[in-house]
């Protein structure tokens, strides 16, 4: 842990000099998806249909905006920055060149992304709760939900990326991977509204999961998805961290012993 904190330092004190170029993507992006698509695209639906799974449709959207800009961040963190560290820039292997082992270099990294998606949830969740998209104080627990959301892509995506030598598949995850699952894992509509042989993609998607987290937690009501399946997201993303940590660690050692 000693040596996952001194990456974690070194990201800090590099991120303190580039935050500004980050604030667009992490911050502003999400915010204008709300403003366009929670209030004045919600306002429309809202007055056809008056609700969506019971809620108005800035409440429904607003924890789907925020898992899944927690999943863009949390995926692109484990891809090109990545690489940089690992084969064009290398300089990871110079942390591993002093007594940082490489276990602690990917545990510092993952664990600064986390600390970066919990920043940015928090800057959203105010701005949704300003223009009212969160009706309940049970709200706050959006952001570590948003950083398990995050964790849940970056553990596994950086333990791939460790394993590269090009970033030829990297377009093709962003193509087919992250942006689909972004638009179709209940963030815009509710599950139902997918085909049947569809829904079970979206159920293996980390992304759903912290989305039904996420909504339950702004709407301030468990029932809105049951104690049992509140423990079983939290179960899954837990997995999907744990073992993407534990590959993580193993291809991050092969790479910088090379």
């Amino acid at each position: 842990m000693a040596d996952a904190l001194r990456v974690f330092e070194r990201e800090a004190v590099v991120f303190r000099r580039v935050w500004r170029g980050s604030i667009v993507s992490t911050v502003v992006t999400p915010i204008l998806f709300l403003a366009g698509i929670g209030v004045g695209l919600g306002g429309l639906i809202d007055e056809r249909s008056g609700a969506v799974d019971g809620l108005s449709y800035l409440d429904f959207v607003v924890p789907g905006l925020l898992a899944g800009s927690a999943m863009q961040l949390g995926a692109f963190s484990g891809l090109w920055s990545v690489m940089i560290g690992t084969t064009w820039g290398r300089y990871f292997h110079g942390m591993a060149a002093t007594p940082i082992t490489p276990g602690g270099v990917y545990g510092g990294y993952v664990l600064w992304v986390g600390v970066r998606a919990a920043g940015s949830a928090s800057a959203f969740l105010l701005a949704a709760a300003l223009v009212g998209g969160v009706p309940s104080w049970w709200g706050v627990l959006g952001v570590p939900i948003a950083t398990l959301t995050a964790l849940s892509f970056t553990a596994p995506i950086t333990a791939f990326t460790a394993a590269q030598e090009h970033d030829q598949a990297f377009p093709v995850i962003v193509r087919l991977g992250i942006m689909p699952l972004f638009l179709f894992s209940a963030t815009f509509f509710p599950l139902d509204q997918l085909p049947s042989w569809l829904r079970p993609l979206a159920w293996a998607s980390p992304l759903w999961h912290g989305v039904e987290l996420m909504r339950a937690a702004t709407v301030g009501r468990l029932s809105y998805v049951g104690v049992g399946d509140a423990a079983l997201h939290l179960a899954v993303l837990a997995a999907v961290i744990g073992a993407g940590w534990a590959v993580g660690v193993r291809t991050m050692t092969r790479k910088l012993a090379a």
